[in-house]
């Protein structure tokens, strides 16, 4: 089951909190087709948020199709996200990373702010290919 964690202090909306952990969830197999979420209650109880913010949240994954709510028995998960799965030989090499990261003097921020260029640059812009060479068909 998975728990969520606020961070007040990130300027992120809580019910968008535990949207995005929900969806980090799915990518890396922690949650699959039919396991249930947490109920309001549970939630509330673990993270001292308004029973609201948390339906609010599960309303939006019902929305997307991630969850489905079934009437007196809780929020099930509909389907998953990605194949990032957490046995991964590459988690362990970004774990690998990340600690050196830090062995070497950076915080948290700084690890964050430098992956997040790095992803930019992989995925947000596009890569320059070698252009096709066609066979002479002569």
């Amino acid at each position: 089951m998975v728990e969520y964690r606020i961070d007040r202090r990130s300027g992120v909306a809580t019910y968008l909190q535990i949207v995005q952990q929900t969806h980090q969830a799915l990518r890396l197999g922690l949650l699959e087709p039919g396991d249930k979420l947490p109920t309001a209650r549970e939630v509330v109880e673990a993270t001292a948020i308004n029973p609201n913010t948390v339906l609010k949240a599960y309303r939006e994954l019902e929305r997307e199709g991630l969850v489905e709510a079934r009437r007196g028995l809780g929020t099930f998960v509909r389907r998953t996200l990605g194949s990032a799965a957490t046995d991964s030989p590459l988690r362990g090499e970004l774990a690998e990373w990340a600690a050196r990261a830090r062995r070497s003097g950076l915080d948290r921020d700084d690890v964050a702010a430098l992956f997040t260029a790095v992803l930019e640059e992989q995925f947000d812009h596009p890569q320059t290919q070698e252009p096709e060479t066609r066979g002479d068909p002569a």
